[in-house]
This record gives C-alpha cells, structure tokens and sequence, in this order.
C-alpha cells in the first residue's frame, strides 16, 4: 500500500498539556511517528513525500482568520511578560459569535477549544506538512489507487473550521474529504478513533454533500463531552447527513463490529463513492485512554468489514497513542485492508 508522510510533522513537539486541572507530559509526542511509521512498514507500506498543494486545500475548511492566528500566535505569545513557552488559553468566549479581541491571550482562548492543544514554536510547520499528507492520499486515491495511508500528524478530528482542540490544529479528515469533493467525488468520513471526532461533525454539520459518521466512547462522560451524542444528526441541508454512534466505555470486539455494520450501512445508502477513514488507534484495550477494549486482532476485523464495501479508502492517521501494542495495532489494521 501506498503511504504518505512528511518527516517536517517531527518538529511539533509539545511538552505539556492540561486534565483534570494538572500539567502531565503531553502523550501526542514526535515518537508516534516512529512507532506508526515503523508499524505501517511492517504491513508492507512504502512511504512517499507528500507534495505541497499550497493553503488552498486548508483553507478550503478553515477560516482565513484561524489560519492568520495559528500561523503567528506563538511569535505573538512570546511577546508577553512572564509568558509560557506554549500557547495555552485560559479565558473562552461563551459563543463563537461573542467580539474577537485583538489580545493575543484573547484570540488563544476564542481559537483553542481547550488546555490539551498547546501550540508550539514549530505546530504551524507541523500541522502544514501534517495537513499535505492527506492532501496527498486524497489526491492519490482520487488519480484511482484503491487505498492509501496518510501518516498525519498531529491528528485532526477535533478541530473545528477556526477551533483547535485535543493535540488536534488543522483537521486532515477534512480536508482530505473535502479535496476529493473537488476531484468529483462524493466522500464519506468514517471516523473509528475512541473519542468522537467533533471538529469533523461541526465542519460539515449544515451540509449534505459529505456524510460524517463516528463510533465512539459515549460522551456523556467521556471527551470531548459536548458533541457525539445520537441525537445529533446534521442541520438544514445537512440533516441526516451526519450519524453518531457512542458505545460504552469496555466495547469489545464483537459489539464494535456490529456497530460498525450500521455505520456501513448508512455509507452505502448516502451513495458514498470514496471513504476516508479517520484512523484513531485509541480503541485499544491497552491504550493509555482507556475507553474502549478492542484487541490488535479486532482491528484487523474491522478493517476487513470497511475494506469489504469495495470503495476506495483514504486512511488519515488521528488518534494512537505512545504504548507497546501501537504499531501492532496499525500493521493488523493495514494487513485487514490489503488482506480482503
């Protein structure tokens, strides 16, 4: 299988980041490359250099404004007395509507959803380079190859269209989709990370020309906590274009299949030609999240089922993270696709 990846996402490597009210090393480290890189090499992947589309592709989901903060925030930041090495809002508006300040610490909290995405020196290189991998697969998939992995890192799937959030700055799911709606294509996005993928959902909520489906740890007592219940399904011209699937906390093998046989079920009936899965690997019995107990062989099943609709697949990395069992997990995912 064809895989994409920019060894320039090295250069993000945030040292912190907040839960539950205390500083912990932030677990979204350069090593995930090395791990995953190493796991997908070992499904037989031969990695490729992502080439650059330029910021039309990103800005194609993002606001001109988030682009304009991401890129200068931490220069900005530095700027101010006694401040942190890493961008780190404290203060939010209560609506995304509220006055947009021009203080710096301002702009962070209206464009950082949260502590848990802590924006470095080298992010905005990162999240660039992170953001052309997938641009990359979608564009190799779109040119007719069956499936492609795009090692996309930091991950996406909780940023919003002028929001980062958990470790996640520009979200690569999509922008991958929605490349290939402009290759002609009509995408679906499944995503089967263990946290919901709110930035996704909010990105295409109003719109019906991308399916958005997620399985996930419920949130109603999970993160990201606000978003990925089973009442939400989409507004105006997207309503019903968008399916959440919270499981509880424990899910198994088995009952993560049969869920996931829904979510191919509504990808068939939206007529979907293209499938970008959004590849959390935080399901994991061992991950360090603790959400879900799919074993390394359960990924490899799940796999399978997705690789069974016949659609092409581009495969955008998110969630996974650093333990013993994660590039096993990615290689048993990889060897589902390419063993169907």
């Amino acid at each position: 299988m064809k895989a994409i990846l920019d060894d320039r996402q090295r250069a993000h490597d945030p040292k912190n980041f907040m839960a539950n009210g205390t500083q912990k090393p932030n677990p979204e480290v350069p090593r995930r490359v090395d791990i995953l890189k190493a796991g997908a090499e070992a499904a037989g992947c031969v990695f490729e250099t992502p080439a650059d589309a330029g910021l039309g592709p990103i800005a194609a989901v993002h606001t001109a404004e988030y682009l304009t903060f991401l890129r200068n925030i931490h220069a900005r930041w530095q700027r101010i007395e006694g401040a942190s090495d890493e961008v780190i809002p404290n203060v939010h508006p209560m609506n995304r509507t509220d006055s947009y300040p021009k203080s710096a610490v301002g702009q962070a909290g209206f464009h950082q959803a949260d502590t848990a995405c802590p924006i470095a020196e080298y992010t905005w290189k990162a999240a660039y380079w992170s953001a052309q991998t997938a641009v990359s697969g979608a564009d190799a998939v779109a040119d007719g190859m069956r499936a492609v992995y795009a090692l996309s890192r930091p991950p996406g799937h909780h940023a919003f269209a002028d929001l980062a959030g958990g470790f996640c700055f520009f979200n690569n799911s999509g922008i991958a989709a929605q490349r290939l709606l402009s290759r002609g294509l009509r995408p679906a996005i499944l995503d089967v990370d263990v946290h919901h993928g709110n930035g996704t959902q909010g990105m295409f909520y109003a719109r019906g020309d991308v399916l958005t489906v997620s399985i996930h740890a419920d949130p109603v007592r999970f993160y990201p906590f606000f978003w990925g219940h089973a009442h939400e399904r989409g507004e105006g011209a997207g309503l019903g274009a968008n399916l959440n699937l919270p499981l509880d906390r424990g899910t198994d093998d088995e009952t993560y299949l049969n869920t996931l046989d829904k979510a191919l079920e509504r990808i068939t009936d939206f007529g979907a030609d293209v499938i970008v899965v959004a590849l959390g690997l935080d399901a994991h019995v061992d991950d360090p999240f603790q959400g879900f107990a799919v074993t390394t062989e359960g990924f490899t099943r799940i796999a399978a089922a997705i690789a069974g609709t016949g659609l092409p697949l581009v495969i955008v990395q998110e969630g996974g993270y650093v333990s013993d069992a994660l590039g096993h997990n990615l290689t048993a995912f990889l060897n589902g696709i390419e063993g169907h």
